[in-house]
Parts: structure tokens; C-alpha cells; sequence
């Protein structure tokens, strides 16, 4: 039906086009009579150009397999890219089976680029996700300058109807998958400049704005997919957590200096590595419960947008289950181990203890606190950048001085009971007031009370009348400290009653020696 073939079609649009160039050539010398005769047989060229290619399209679609279609037309791609000073580079969605990370990073970048002549967008929102995703739709185009360059970018989808094609996108079907591709055109001079600058430009945005938009998970480690998929060990969960540094019941000077000290960790990572150091950050909290520890953590991860990874350490069996764990968080997160003096006793000082015999076996069975501290800062803490590590507890006494060093644990910030100015604060969150006539006497109550800020903010809650909360909260720190001292009063009766009875048992004992003396006498 169709006697064209591939030579004979690039033979005739060759042949156009060299027509179109002699037009071109004899125009200049020309009157307005001969320039328009000429434009019209440009015009004329042009179209018998495009109803050529659309003959061969057709030609293709109806007689030619569906393989030799790419290779039909990648021959007059070739031909027209000869005489043009564009150069195009394809970007596919995958790299074999695996996501390919430039597709995602410009995908999630052009997204961020809508212009005015843009006319259709994808958007969309996962089910657990606070923000919407904007991408291309297929087809689009998408202008950009950087450094005063304009890059053309193109989403490009087709059809792929094959059982031996294997989507990793579309676990569904594999009979038919869409393949897509960005194509991003530019002057060929400014190739170094994309692959040296703008390409690395986009992976930087990506991350930038893949943190801002992200929801804070917090992750919990589902033992049973420890050794099955790695990958499925930490399980996440929305972090709903709402406190922040301006909410905490801490001094200001305590949250400024913390502010302060994150601020300066995420700015060093060049330093980091100048210096040979991980990008990593370590916290001990401590105090007695209900400081607010938790409350911090959460602001920090409210602050920073990271990532919170809770790790259990009595429910590990070994260090190499504790590596495993860490190597597969994510970095800019937080690593929290709370109460760490009481979840795990580290066995290698246990066994140290009690002799050489058990400690092969004991390490092979537990967590030891040499393998904790590979992590912390041996060879295993370069496995991740940009985290916080977290410790907390309630009596700093009973820690392995190893965990407290510097480069270990950097900052130690103490979670006291509530003071004057962190009270304050709770009276302005719950009530609303900054002040009020009862403060004074509040405040000399905590000078002589201990009660800490989860025992302030409980006694504020109970009632929205400020005079009613304020009055409360004092009722409850003398009865406290009345509690306190009937304590400490029976304790000191017990100690009296402990005294009495060892020195009646003394003068027991030496009255027996002098019976018995005097019988020897």
C-alpha cells in the first residue's frame, strides 16, 4: 500500500530542506513581490514536510512491529538535530529496577516551578502526608533559568504493552506499564553546566524541600521483620506531638542555649568533616520524671523536622541486631534511648565483674556497652549524617562514666523541678495571664516545694478560671510539702528505731561477755 521507505523519507525531507535554504539564500536579494512568492513556497515546503512525517508515522503505526517505531523515528530525530545547537538529555524514571534519584529530585523541583503558561499539573496526597505533591503531567512543559539560562523540560509518557516488561511503580499489572521520562533541553555550550552545577542545584532543592514538606514520623522497630526485610524493622507513625521551644517550661536560658547548639550542629557539616568527625550530635537529659524530657525531644524534632527513632534496648539481643537497627535510620533524625539506666545492664562491665569465664557467651546473647559506644563515635557512627542522639534519665549517678565523655554525649542539660520562670510560662499557656496577685506567693512556695512542671501543668488544667487554678496550684504545694515532711519525720523515727535497737543489741552483747567473764572467773 505504502512504497516509502526509511531512505527515500529522509532522502525527501533532505531534499525540502534544501529547498527551503535556497529560498532562504535568494530572499535577500529580492523585491516584496519575489519575498512573498518566496514565503509561500516556504510554507508550502513546511507543509509538505509535516504531511510527509505524518505519512510515515502512519506508515509505521500500521505495518511496522512496535519495536522498530523508536528506531524508525530516532533516524529523523538525528537528521534535524544535525542542524540544531539544542542538546537533550533523557532522565528515566527508573535505573534498571531501582528509582532513579535525578528523576525524583526534578520531578519534585519542576513541581515548585509553575509559571503562568503552565496548563496542567498532577496533584496529590497521601493518606498520612500533611502537604500536597505537585508534579508534570504528560506532555507538559516546564521552563526554568538558572544563572541566566533557560532549561526546557518535558514530561514524555508511552504505553508498553509486554508481559516481559516489569514496572517497579505498578505492582498490579504487568501487561500494561506507562514508562516516563523528563527530557530537559539546552544550548550544548551550557552541558558542563548542567551536569557540574544545575543537576546538583536540583538534588540540593530536592532535599531541601522533600524536609520542609515532610510529616515527622516517629519509629518504633517491629522485631519480627528484623532479619526478613531490614528495611521493614522501624514502623512509623505520625508524630502529633504539638511542643516547642516557646511552649517549654524550661529557663530561657536553658532553650537558648539548646537553640543555639542546634542551630550551630546544622551549619557545620563541612567542619564535621574537616576535622574527621560523624555529623552527629549527642544529648544526655536528666532529672527527675516529669521535667519535661519527652516534651524537649519533641520540640526538637518540631524544630529541626526531623525524624523521631525510639529504640527499645531491652527488647535487642545482640550487637549485631543493635547495628542493624542503626544502620537503617534515616539520616537528619533523632536516635532516643530513654532511661537508659534502668532498660539494659551493659553487659561487658557485668561480666567483667564476674569473670572471664561467661563473657564470650553473655556477648554473643546481649547488648554490652562497647557496642553501644562503637556506634556513638567508633567506626559505626559514620553510618549516617545530621543525627541527634538522646539519652535520658533520672539519676546521672548511676551511669557508666564511658557514656558521659565528651564526643559521646556533648551536651548534658539538666531537667530540674519547676522554678519561677519556667511556672510563668505554664500560667501564660494554660491561662492566658501574665500575671496575678498570688504569683509572689507561688513563687516562694516553689523555692521551698519540689514539684515539677507535669505537677504544675496538672493542677492548671484542672479548672479554665485563672484565681480558681492559681489558688489550687498553692493548696497542692503545701500539701506537698506537709507530705514531705511527715516522710521525712517517720523516716527519721525508723532511723531513730534502727539506732536504739543496734545499741540495745550492743549492750546486750557486752553484758553477755561479762557474765560470761565472771563465770571464768
Amino acid at each position: 500500500m505504502y512504497k516509502y521507505t526509511h531512505l527515500e523519507i529522509e532522502t525527501h525531507i533532505h531534499s525540502e530542506v534544501k529547498t527551503i535554504q535556497n529560498h532562504q539564500m535568494a530572499s535577500s536579494s529580492s523585491s516584496p513581490d519575489n519575498k512573498l512568492a518566496m514565503a509561500k513556497t516556504i510554507l508550502a515546503t513546511a507543509a509538505s514536510i509535516a504531511t510527509t512525517v505524518m505519512v510515515a508515522r502512519s506508515v509505521a503505526q500500521d505495518l511496522l512491529p512496535h519495536e522498530f517505531h523508536d528506531f524508525l523515528f530516532s533516524g529523523i530525530r538525528n537528521f534535524f538535530n544535525r542542524f540544531s545547537s539544542q542538546l537533550t538529555m533523557v532522565i528515566e524514571e527508573f535505573d534498571g529496577l531501582v528509582n532513579n534519584q535525578i528523576y525524583e529530585a526534578a520531578e519534585t523541583y519542576l513541581g515548585s516551578k509553575v509559571s503562568p503558561s503552565t496548563h496542567r499539573l498532577k496533584v496529590s496526597k497521601p493518606e498520612n502526608e500533611k502537604s500536597f505533591i505537585i508534579t508534570m503531567e504528560s506532555n507538559e512543559e516546564i521552563t526554568d533559568v538558572f544563572n541566566g539560562v533557560k532549561f526546557n523540560w518535558v514530561l514524555v509518557t508511552r504505553q508498553v504493552e509486554t508481559k516481559n516488561f516489569y514496572n517497579p511503580r505498578d505492582l498490579n499489572s504487568t501487561l500494561r506499564s506507562e514508562v516516563r521520562s523528563l527530557e530537559l533541553s539546552f544550548h550544548k555550550k551550557n552541558r558542563d553546566l548542567v551536569l557540574n552545577t544545575y543537576l546538583p542545584h536540583i538534588l540540593e532543592e530536592y532535599k531541601s524541600i522533600k524536609q520542609e514538606k515532610k510529616t515527622i514520623k516517629i519509629f518504633t522497630v517491629e522485631y519480627e521483620n528484623l532479619y526478613c526485610n531490614l528495611a521493614d524493622a522501624w514502623i512509623p507513625t505520625n508524630l502529633d506531638h504539638p511542643a516547642n521551644f516557646e511552649t517549654l517550661a524550661l529557663d530561657s536560658e536553658i532553650k537558648d542555649f539548646i537553640l543555639g547548639d542546634l542551630e550551630r550542629f546544622l551549619r557545620r557539616k563541612e567542619y564535621y568533616r574537616k576535622i574527621g568527625k560523624a555529623w552527629k550530635r549527642g544529648y544526655l537529659l536528666y532529672g527527675p520524671p516529669g521535667t519535661g524530657k519527652s516534651s524537649l525531644i519533641a520540640a526538637m524534632a518540631n524544630y529541626l523536622n526531623f525524624d523521631i527513632y525510639d529504640l527499645e534496648l531491652t527488647e535487642i539481643r545482640s550487637n549485631s541486631e543493635l547495628r542493624r537497627l542503626l544502620i537503617a535510620m534515616a539520616n537528619r533524625s533523632i536516635l532516643v534511648v530513654e532511661d537508659i539506666d534502668c532498660t539494659v545492664e551493659f553487659q561487658d562491665r557485668v561480666n567483667h565483674e564476674s569473670g572471664p569465664s561467661n563473657v564470650h557467651n553473655s556477648e554473643d546473647k546481649k547488648v554490652t556497652l562497647s557496642g553501644m559506644l562503637n556506634f556513638i563515635d567508633g567506626l559505626w557512627s559514620s553510618c549516617g549524617d545530621e543525627r541527634i542522639i538522646v539519652f535520658t534519665t533520672n539519676h546521672k549517678e548511676k551511669l557508666d562514666p564511658a557514656l558521659l565523655r565528651p564526643g559521646r554525649m556533648d551536651v548534658h542539660v539538666h531537667m530540674s523541678y519547676c522554678t519561677p520562670c519556667g511556672f510563668k510560662l505554664l500560667a501564660s499557656n494554660y491561662l492566658g495571664i501574665e500575671n496575678h496577685m498570688l504569683f509572689e506567693e507561688i513563687e516562694q512556695q516553689l523555692q521551698i516545694t519540689q514539684v515539677t512542671p507535669a505537677e504544675v501543668a496538672e493542677q492548671l488544667i484542672k479548672t479554665h478560671t485563672p484565681d480558681e487554678a492559681v489558688q489550687g496550684l498553692i493548696e497542692f504545694m503545701k500539701t506537698k510539702k506537709k507530705e514531705k515532711e511527715e516522710a521525712n519525720a517517720k523516716k527519721e523515727q525508723e532511723a531513730d528505731k534502727k539506732l536504739e535497737a543496734k545499741d540495745g543489741k550492743t549492750n546486750s552483747d557486752e553484758k553477755v561477755k561479762e557474765v560470761d567473764n565472771d563465770d571464768k572467773k
